[in-house]
């Protein structure tokens, strides 16, 4: 009896360990299996950002545009002249589609992309011009070349438009290889059609909020008579 005794007692006891084993293996699966769990809902859910930031990656609605009145000046580099051609090509389309007249486009050319924020300055200082459009293409090469023309050439256009008050749009393409390029200089998704409404657009904007279509009574977005004399036309500048 006392042998059966201690062999009960010591069933017990391994019942006991195996269950205690067999409790935290649960526990461990249950909270790896959790775990998994809160993984894939972050995964999905850093998938669903990332796929609706790249859905709209570029996508700009733009109002219907009056151009009619507006001055533009186009300033492309020689660099890379196929790839800037067919961006100036699509920022000629969208200005037509705004109604600015081929009269009213002015165009000019400069050897490279670091020479764009000067010409630009000339542009904006002579006032023949609602806008300023500076287009180029830097490709990356094997040295820090493109780093150092890239950060300068971004800088001086947006130092030419705050210290002109004009607007200089930013039509400078900074790809890592020919194939980027060509992907945003043709076909339905050239970069120039976007560079051409944004013109137009700030244009507007400029003439409105600083009074140089109709002379306003007070500071700001003010609409009253026209400044300008019927029939007169500026003679100074690139026109």
């Amino acid at each position: 009896l006392m042998e059966a005794g201690i062999m009960l007692s010591t069933n017990l006891r391994m019942i006991r360990g195996r269950s205690v084993f067999l409790l935290l293996a649960l526990t461990a699966t249950s909270t790896a299996f959790t775990q998994s769990l809160v993984n894939l809902k972050l995964s999905r859910a850093t998938k669903d950002v990332t796929q609706h930031y790249m859905a709209v990656e570029g996508a700009i609605d733009f109002d219907n545009l009056d151009g009619s009145e507006v001055r533009v000046g186009i300033i492309k580099t020689r660099w890379n002249k196929e790839h800037v051609d067919n961006a100036v090509e699509g920022a000629r389309t969208a200005l037509k589609a705004c109604n600015v007249t081929d009269e009213n486009i002015f165009e000019t050319t400069v050897p490279g992309a670091y020479e764009l924020p000067l010409a630009a300055r000339f542009l904006a200082l002579s006032g023949t011009v609602d806008a300023v459009i500076c287009c180029g293409v830097l490709i990356k090469g094997d040295t820090m070349h493109f780093e150092y023309i890239c950060d300068a050439v971004s800088s001086g256009i947006m130092s030419v438009g705050l210290q002109t008050s004009t607007p200089v749009i930013f039509g400078v393409l900074t790809c890592l290889n020919e194939d980027q390029v060509i992907a945003r200089t043709t076909g339905d998704n050239n970069h120039g059609e976007g560079w051409g409404m944004t013109a137009v657009e700030m244009s507007l904007l400029k003439r409105e909020a600083l009074g140089m279509k109709n002379k306003p009574s007070v500071m700001g977005f003010g609409v009253a008579e026209d400044i300008d004399a019927p029939g007169t036309k500026k003679s100074m500048g690139f026109f």
